[in-house]
């Protein structure tokens, strides 16, 4: 449950992200408080269950992955073969992240308390 989390967490930052840049009215700035808030909270509800280290980079890097791509596709943001590599290197970590945490050693320590 935890990566799933983490993947709620993540395109909730898309969501905000985007809030910060097209807000204009008192509504539209009270939906991406809300987008934080809940991004924050999945964030928080997916470090119960995962190393904070890894639940951050995934975050973090899949987020950034996603908003150059939304950039790129639907703002027409410039476009360079090394952003595409760089992106590409983002998403391979975050895999590479996902394949070698190992969720039954953190479920242990968080039930039993051991670091």
């Amino acid at each position: 449950m935890g990566w799933i989390y983490v993947l709620f967490a993540a395109i909730i930052e898309v969501v905000w992200v985007l809030g910060l840049r097209f807000s204009e009215s008192l509504i539209h700035w009270g939906g991406t408080i809300i987008a934080i808030i809940l991004s924050f909270y999945f964030i928080i509800k997916a470090c119960e269950e995962l190393p904070s280290g890894t639940v951050y980079a995934v975050f973090t890097g899949s987020g950034a992955a996603a908003i150059v791509c939304i950039d790129i596709i639907f703002f027409k943001a410039t476009f360079s073969f090394y952003q595409l590599f760089f992106i590409m290197l983002i998403i391979v970590g975050v895999i590479g992240i996902k394949l070698t945490s190992d969720e039954k050693d953190s479920e242990k320590e968080h039930v039993t308390g051991a670091e």
